[in-house]
């Protein structure tokens, strides 16, 4: 050997070091669910056929659709009701008089709202990049897919399932369920439903149905058997917190900065982890996005919002915090990352 390579192999040993703890300490706990957020998102336009796809072909265990509906009762996956800016809604002159403004959630949108169209309705619409500024890619496939429905989504993993001899489960998120409760239009009854119809409410289903809302998740856990989430975007939780969603919840989905310390440089983990270990709930933090403008500087390459940072590092962090499943609009790098810290 060299003297030039041995002072190479030798600069080299505390990075093979680090990643070799890296490893062992990954192998504690199981490896995680690699959750393809409303699909391959970052790739394709989000809640497509196409998107779930693509995360799919990538190496999703789960795909994650968020789930709205119609003013004829039926589930469909958009990222929120109202479409303007998902789909060609606007481009459409016969359904230019159905613009109008509400208020959801205490807060007031104004577009086009699923609720206010028939599910053959939304079917003549075609979805289209939601940030097109950010994924300019992605634009490429505007006009290219329908909105679907939630049966169409089990439908596909289904399928792909079968294809790809390994289990790709679904991950629904009941959005805004208690404002379509007061439309009379039964969120939590219809979803119950559409996974027993499809045999999928047992508590081993490859399924977790996920909300931000705590009474309309007990009211779905009381009518089903199948894994729930609670999903927290802000805020401290104590243990008395965590003890309760226990009691209805499988699993806790926060905000990754409630599990990260994302603005130091090591990306050291919070006790969140392992507080929420503790009381029984599974952790899958939300959401990995690979451009600049959704990571901390210190992860940040170059001024332009829309480049990819050092998002990889990231993911080792959260990978390496022990998450029991990571959200992800960049399904293939999870999964390489994930290969890389678990070794298979």
């Amino acid at each position: 050997m060299s003297a030039m390579s041995r002072r190479a192999f030798t600069a080299s040993l505390p990075l093979a070091l680090a990643a070799a703890s890296g490893q062992a300490q990954a192998r504690r706990w199981p490896r995680p669910l690699v959750i393809a957020h409303r699909g391959a998102s970052g790739e394709r336009p989000e809640h497509t056929l196409m998107a779930y796809q693509r995360a799919i072909d990538q190496g999703a265990d789960y795909i994650e659709p968020d789930l709205v509906m119609t003013r004829d009762g039926v589930l469909v996956a958009r990222h929120e009701n109202e479409i303007g800016g998902t789909t060609d809604v606007a481009a459409r002159p016969e359904f230019a008089a159905r613009q109008t403004q509400k208020v959801i959630d205490g807060e007031t949108f104004s577009g086009w709202f699923t609720e206010d169209f028939t599910l053959a309705e939304l079917k003549t619409l075609r979805a289209r990049e939601r940030l097109p500024h950010l994924r300019p890619a992605s634009v490429a496939f505007d006009g290219q897919a329908l909105v679907p429905t939630f049966p169409e989504v089990i439908d596909l993993a289904r399928t792909e399932s079968a294809r790809t001899g390994r289990t790709i489960g679904v991950y629904p998120e009941m959005k805004h369920p208690s404002y379509f409760e007061g439309l009379g239009l039964t969120m939590g009854e219809t979803l119950a439903a559409a996974l027993r119809d499809n045999n999928m409410d047992r508590r081993d289903a490859p399924v977790f149905v996920q909300c931000f809302e705590a009474a309309p998740l007990r009211a779905f856990r009381a009518r089903s058997s199948a894994p729930t989430v609670m999903l927290i975007g802000e805020g401290d939780l104590s243990d008395v917190d965590l003890a309760d969603m226990a009691t209805f919840a499988d699993g806790l989905g926060p905000e990754m900065k409630m599990v990260l310390h994302l603005d130091q440089p090591d990306l050291a983990a919070t006790s969140l982890i392992a507080r929420a270990h503790s009381a029984g709930l599974k952790v899958h933090p939300w959401t990995h996005r690979a451009e600049n403008n959704f990571l901390p500087a210190s992860l940040q390459r170059g001024t332009d919002p829309a480049a990819h940072g050092d998002s990889a590092t990231l993911l080792r962090a959260l990978y390496r915090a022990g998450v029991d499943g990571v959200f992800t609009d960049f399904t293939a790098l999870a999964v390489e990352v994930r290969r890389e810290v678990f070794g298979a």
